[in-house]
């Protein structure tokens, strides 16, 4: 999964035809090392989507801008255009995430 460290690079990533997910996450976030034990198998399952992460902590105005108000969070981008939210309190197990995947992307 590769990052996203600038608001260009999230910009041109997000503007993509295709669905990108990305996932907000931030260092001290106990929920987002638990997430980080399970998610590899998920995104190898969901292969054909391209996966990027953002710390939160260090691009605050991105996660304002989308409404990710708890990490981790799982957001699905095509065209510019905020396609799926998977919110924090729903994020805390494989099942859930995906489900949420399942219901958002075939």
């Amino acid at each position: 999964m590769n990052s996203i460290t600038t608001i260009e690079n999230f910009n041109q990533i997000i503007s993509s035809d295709k669905k990108v997910i990305i996932k907000f996450h931030a260092g001290w976030c106990p929920d987002c090392r638990r997430m980080d034990m399970f998610i590899d198998p998920i995104v190898e399952e969901y292969n054909q989507y391209t996966w990027y992460d953002i710390n939160n902590d260090e691009l605050p105005e991105i996660a304002e801008k989308y409404g990710v108000m708890g990490i981790p969070s799982i957001l699905i981008f095509q065209s510019s255009e905020k396609k799926g939210h998977l919110h924090s309190a729903n994020a805390k197990s494989p099942e859930q995430v995906t489900e949420f995947l399942q219901s958002q992307i075939g």
